[in-house]
């Protein structure tokens, strides 16, 4: 148990790089493809079939791109496909969700002050809650409201809103407003799998065979293409979340998320009316810097009373595990020593206001609950505490650390 811990953390690390790979690449040919679609220019003596077309330059050499609004009239010989950017971030994204929400789903998933859940009903809620949001979405958009992109927007919104307020009153913020980036992320892979490439398929096989393709297919996949375009920023930003406790660990955490939604439609609507050379509307970035300024605002509501009210419960079986082990009492002196001065619940070190992460380590539960982390950061690495700290872990108080870990996870 001891290595597994060492090797669960590595396997974290490698599958959270690959995720942020696919993602870079994803991201990229997305923004890419918006922003050349709105910049083609309708120029004479355009091939039968093609919409426009456009100049670049870059690495060196220029490229010349034309764009066939349904299809060519033959099928080329060379095709690039773009789904599995896509595909891999969705499946690498999933793999580390399970990693850290459901196999430490006792730490990162589970707020007893919030739910009395067992692990097995919080992992259920949290697969349930990530397929969810396409089903909502694939409905809307297939109803007659889908005839109205702008009123069907603001229903999806609502949805959104009401989902981070639900997530926030089931599970830790930090898990809350990750899974809410999953939530929408699996919309927009969901788009690419079940609509964008199957509909790309329908007009390759008309091509083959000689028939005309359908306009209609192409329309459908590009309209589901542009709402994964306004999608994308606040899915980073929900991603990026587990680091900033100011984001999750507060009452407000479900509006702050919500209000994120907007800063992606703001910031997404200046570049693609830049990109589409309509001008560029400045008055977005004013109402992006209102929303963050707002939502900033809600960041320094007092934390979450689960602080206080984590003094008082009784330790869970897992919490039990730690606290009952050989070695706790001394380990628990070392991390009181060494710690508690940044993470606790009223910080004394200058600046920290809040404890970083949102990990306090000041009770005996706090330290059981959080063994795993102390044991990486404090005991087999020296990550923690910083080098500036008022005192500095020596190697005797890390071999506690490691002595306590091990008893406990034989």
């Amino acid at each position: 148990m001891y290595d597994l811990a060492i090797m669960w953390d590595w396997a974290a690390f490698a599958v959270r790089w690959l995720h942020v790979i696919t993602a870079i690449a994803w991201i990229g040919s997305s923004f890419y493809f918006i922003a050349l679609d709105l910049g083609l220019r309708k120029v004479p003596h355009l091939p039968v079939g093609a919409h426009g077309e456009e100049w670049q330059v870059h690495g060196g050499g220029f490229y010349h791109i034309q764009k066939y609004l349904v299809a060519p009239e033959q099928m080329p010989d060379h095709l690039t496909w773009f789904k599995w950017e896509s595909y891999a971030t969705w499946l690498s994204g999933a793999g580390l969700l399970m990693i850290v929400y459901w196999v430490g789903g006792e730490l990162f998933l589970l707020d007893p002050t919030k739910a009395e859940l067992s692990l097995w009903q919080g992992i259920l809620i949290s697969a349930a809650t990530i397929g969810v949001g396409w089903l909502l979405y694939d409905f809307l958009c297939k109803s007659k409201l889908g005839d109205y992109p702008t009123a069907m927007m603001l229903v999806l919104f609502v949805i959104i809103v009401v989902m981070s307020w639900g997530l926030n009153q089931v599970f830790t913020g930090r898990a809350a407003l990750l899974h809410l980036g999953a939530f929408t992320a699996t919309i927009m892979t969901a788009n690419v799998f079940f609509i964008i490439m199957p509909n790309q398929r329908v007009v390759v096989k008309d091509l083959q065979e000689g028939r005309t393709p359908d306009p209609k297919y192409g329309k459908i996949a590009k309209l589901r293409s542009t709402h994964n375009n306004y999608l994308t920023l606040p899915v980073i930003f929900l991603m990026l979340s587990n680091h900033y406790p100011l984001a999750f660990g507060t009452d407000y955490a479900w509006i702050i998320a919500s209000l994120v939604f907007l800063m992606g439609v703001t910031i997404r609507h200046y570049f693609n009316s830049m990109h589409a050379r309509k001008g560029q509307p400045n008055w977005t970035w004013a109402v992006t810097v209102i929303l963050f300024i707002v939502i900033a605002w809600l960041s320094t509501a007092p934390m979450l009373d689960t602080y206080d009210e984590a003094e008082a419960r009784p330790l869970s079986p897992y919490e039990q595990q730690f606290a009952s082990a050989e070695g706790f009492s001394d380990a628990y002196d070392v991390v009181l020593g060494n710690c508690s001065m940044c993470h606790s619940r009223e910080p004394v070190w200058e600046g920290v206001r809040w404890p970083p992460k949102g990990v306090v380590l000041e009770t005996e539960s706090d330290v059981a609950r959080h063994a795993k982390q102390i044991f990486l950061q404090s005991g087999v690495s020296h990550a923690m505490p910083p080098p500036n700290a008022i005192s500095t872990m020596d190697a005797e108080s890390r071999a506690t650390i490691i002595a306590w870990y091990r008893d406990a996870t034989r």
